[in-house]
């Protein structure tokens, strides 16, 4: 993955100190590209163990236009937590339960996850339901019906109900290509956590184009990786030396099971990565 290391060389390099919504800090530079090509392998980070179980989670969530936790915690997924847990405790409900204690009610009381888990309209809802409009489904059709087209876009941005999100989307809009029996994928991002959240976003997209491509009869062309404010937080410094100074491993693999002809039938049973070797797991802190 030298494409991601150089990312990670030139925002510490050549990154502007800037203060941010969170007030951690970061080290930030304005436009960024990286390719990837899916003939190589699957992007999968290798400088740092990536945990693949809640890339694919989330992202089955996403398409199926979920936005309460409660599917991610039934699965074990925690990259979602904090945002509804600090709602939560300015909530008149609160009663000083810890982040388990609110896991443990997400998990075991419905009505409790309803009202406290919901993230608001975010990702899959924007992606299923924008303003009446199942963006996913357009995409299909238009790759299926009209493949030269130059529409074939989803947006997660929708400025009308951006105050009722829990968190703006990070990762905003989304574009198909097809060229040669080969579909690609670009994604603008407007946010980029390099450490937590870039490598995350790579394999979720990357995953996507290959999982659409399946559905389409396509082959894997192309994820391009386009990025607006990337920036690396100032308490991920060490952890961001640390990965440059490992090695990077060849690509894994990633398997699909061929069975699957709809995009809204795909299973977590349906994956599986072959040849994953990565360098051990580096922890960080989420900013908030």
């Amino acid at each position: 993955m030298k494409q991601y290391l150089d990312l990670c060389r030139h925002v510490m390099e050549h990154g502007s100190f800037k203060m941010d919504r969170t007030g951690t800090g970061t080290k930030s530079v304005f436009g960024y590209q990286m390719r990837y090509d899916l003939a190589e392998g699957f992007p999968l980070l290798t400088t740092k163990k990536v945990h693949l179980k809640s890339i694919i989670h989330e992202l089955l969530w996403f398409i199926n236009g979920d936005t309460n936790i409660k599917y991610l915690i039934n699965h074990g997924v925690k990259i979602w937590n904090e945002w509804p847990y600090e709602a939560f405790k300015k909530s008149v409900d609160y009663q000083n339960e810890t982040m388990d204690e609110y896991i443990e009610k997400i998990k075991n009381d419905e009505a409790f996850a309803k009202k406290h888990g919901d993230l608001g309209p975010v990702y899959g809802a924007q992606w299923r339901q924008f303003n009446g409009v199942d963006q996913l489904q357009y995409i299909l059709d238009e790759i299926q019906n009209n493949p030269d087209s130059r529409r074939m876009i989803l947006s997660a941005w929708n400025p009308a109900e951006i105050k009722n999100m829990a968190l703006p989307p990070c990762h905003t809009l989304i574009q198909f290509y097809v060229r040669d029996n080969k579909l690609s994928l670009q994604l603008y991002q407007r946010s980029a956590d390099i450490f937590l959240g870039v490598p995350f976003n790579i394999a979720s997209y990357a995953l996507l184009l290959m999982m659409v491509a399946q559905v389409t009869g396509l082959k894997t062309g192309e994820f391009v990786h386009t990025i607006g404010d990337a920036h690396i937080y100032s308490n991920h410094f060490e952890q961001i030396e640390l990965q440059l100074s490992r090695e990077p491993k060849a690509r894994p693999k990633m398997v699909i099971n061929p069975n699957v002809k709809s995009l809204f039938d795909y299973k977590y049973e349906d994956f599986e990565l072959k040849d994953y070797h990565p360098h051990p797991a580096i922890k960080g802190k989420v900013a908030i």
